[in-house]
């Protein structure tokens, strides 16, 4: 764990050009999640999956991120073994407990309130019926007894089903990524704010007696990459919209880099001190998306350097 990689957030939607063209550049993985009930025309989660399954060919797929207590984790079991089976075993499963949207929540029948726990056994779920043969479960909420699933294309996949990358800023989140995650990809955080939750869960890790041999250190990275710096800041403001994209600039460099690629590289390389070695490019614009990555990727990640993570 000593390399950095980028992958990239294929925004505002997934196109078969803009995926051609990524596959092209220097990174690894391409990323996109969605809601169920989003309050404006975007995709969901699985469904963008399928698209970034069928249209590269080379690269790392995963959704950043499945709301997955929205979900029956059975259902979602068989979606997401088949395109990873479809895939030859490119998937990963970015995964995040939600709540931004409460009406998904009522619409689905879900209460608000038990999306962590649901969360919790939902990835328990996945791992039963990602193991192969039967499986049994008896949980909070959900039992089934002696279940088989079976891939579309057995043994294409990933053997014991995809990694579940965990996504969010809070303590419950960083404590379900020590238990039962593969990786750790918070969105919006500072460097130390990063480095502060890569001690928790190792902390929380080492308390329940697991190795985290092997996991994923990640970041889900909203920024904009230009020639002109100046651009790329007001590009990311507005895209951040009045959440963000109205605090002083220094509170933005923090969470959100924009700049040229020097003044990028430099805000990434505190991310790289704080632990970071896989970084999910969001592009924080609303044209001209691929440009960002590109810089990203070409000019950005050559000069970041890590040493061995301890």
């Amino acid at each position: 764990m000593d390399r950095i990689i980028f992958g990239a957030a294929a925004i505002p939607e997934p196109e078969r050009a803009w995926l051609a063209a990524a596959e092209r550049l220097p990174i690894s993985s391409i990323w996109q999640g969605g809601h169920v009930l989003p309050p404006g025309p975007s995709g969901e989660a699985v469904t963008r999956l399928a698209l970034l399954t069928a249209w590269t060919e080379r690269v790392r797929v995963g959704t950043a991120v499945l709301m997955l207590p929205l979900y029956h984790p059975v259902i979602a079991a068989k979606q997401l073994a088949d395109l990873d089976s479809r895939s030859g075993g490119r998937v990963s499963v970015g995964v995040g407990v939600g709540g931004e949207f409460p009406r998904e929540f009522d619409a689905v029948g879900v209460p608000l309130s038990e999306r962590g726990a649901r969360t919790d056994e939902a990835i328990e779920v996945l791992r039963k019926l990602w193991r192969g043969g039967p499986a049994t479960h008896k949980g909070r909420f959900w039992e089934f007894a002696d279940t088989e699933l079976r891939p579309v294309a057995p043994g294409a996949g990933r053997q014991g089903g995809p990694p579940v990358i965990v996504s969010g800023r809070k303590a419950p989140a960083m404590r379900r990524a020590a238990l039962l995650g593969d990786g750790w990809m918070p969105y919006l955080m500072s460097p130390g704010a990063y480095a502060r939750s890569v001690t928790a869960i190792r902390e929380e890790a080492a308390a329940a007696g697991r190795d985290l041999d092997g996991f994923e250190w990640m970041m889900y990275l909203y920024c904009s990459v230009r020639a002109d710096g100046d651009r790329a800041r007001d590009e990311r403001a507005a895209f951040l919209g009045s959440a963000y994209g109205g605090k002083p600039r220094e509170m933005l460099d923090r969470i959100s880099p924009a700049g040229t690629p020097e003044e990028v590289a430099a805000s990434l390389q505190a991310y790289v001190d704080a632990g970071v070695r896989h970084f999910v490019i969001a592009p924080a614009a609303g044209a001209d998306t691929l440009g960002i990555v590109r810089l990203a990727a070409e000019e950005v990640l050559p000069r970041l350097t890590a040493g061995a993570l301890t």
